[in-house]
């Protein structure tokens, strides 16, 4: 479900000399940049290199990480980054499942789950914020209810739980049979998952879903999340109550719930 699956052309070294020109440049009250990929940590020695510059150019600015965890499994590589200081870095992990069949499945690597698992631990080790980040889809929204049992037990220590819509481009419309679930059919168990996270107090949001393919009770739980350059409405939004806190669509998605709908009171 990538959505954006590599394209075949070496651009690291060009794209990061440009990422580091970005850091220079940034206004120096930036609140937050992110570093995404692509995996972060493949670029090794450049990825340390990126985060110092951010320090040092940028030393108020937090730092938001999506990886997928699994080189922290290396102590060495984890004791590395936390060298550079835990302070204002917030690291972004998927976890697919509670379980090492279905997320290996969805990561497409074997051993994925384990070596996430162990990235998780050895981040908490070193005191980092931790954003457990579960991409709803085919592939694991019937185990939802049993991944916030698995999470309360096993890693309480993450400090933000985020329940992610899909984005329905790039691998996601390849693979659109495999990975598609319209999001009022996942919605019960979405509900269960986090009404338990809360009530073992436990900070989960829901990403990128409209309010109107949402139960009411979901609501509070819900964020403005889709980035302002790839937002967008229906035109039936205009009449619905709920624009102003609602996340709105993704412009880039192929394809979109048969369900939506102005909500009005």
């Amino acid at each position: 479900m990538c959505c954006q699956p590599p394209l075949g052309v070496d651009d690291i070294e060009k794209n990061w000399k440009n990422n580091l020109k970005l850091i220079i440049t940034a206004p120096k009250n930036l609140p937050s940049i992110g570093i995404t990929g692509g995996e972060p940590t493949l670029l090794g020695e450049k990825f340390f290199e990126l985060i110092q510059s951010i320090r040092e150019n940028l030393p108020n600015t937090e730092i938001h990480i999506l990886t997928n965890g699994r080189k922290f499994s290396d102590k060495k590589f984890a004791s590395r980054l936390a060298d550079l200081g835990t302070d204002n870095i917030l690291i972004g992990v998927p976890l697919h499942s509670d379980n090492e069949l279905d997320h290996d499945l969805i990561a497409g690597v074997k051993g994925a789950f384990s070596e996430t698992m162990l990235g998780l631990y050895n981040l908490a080790r070193f005191s980092f914020d931790i954003e457990l980040r579960i991409v709803l889809m085919k592939l694991n929204y019937k185990r939802l209810p049993k991944m916030g049992s698995f999470i309360f037990k096993n890693i309480p220590f993450v400090k933000y739980i985020s329940l992610m819509g899909l984005e329905n481009t790039g691998d996601a419309i390849k693979n659109k049979s495999i990975v598609y679930v319209d999001p009022v059919d996942l919605a019960e168990n979405l509900r269960k998952v986090a009404l338990y996270l809360s009530g073992v107090g436990l900070n989960v949001s829901i990403f990128n879903l409209s309010y109107c393919l949402l139960p009411e009770t979901l609501w509070p739980f819900a964020r403005k999340s889709i980035s302002d350059w790839k937002v967008r409405y229906e035109p039936f939004c205009s009449r619905c109550t709920m624009k102003k806190e609602c996340c709105g669509l993704f412009a880039t998605s192929a394809f979109q719930s048969s369900h939506l709908h102005p909500i009005n009171y």
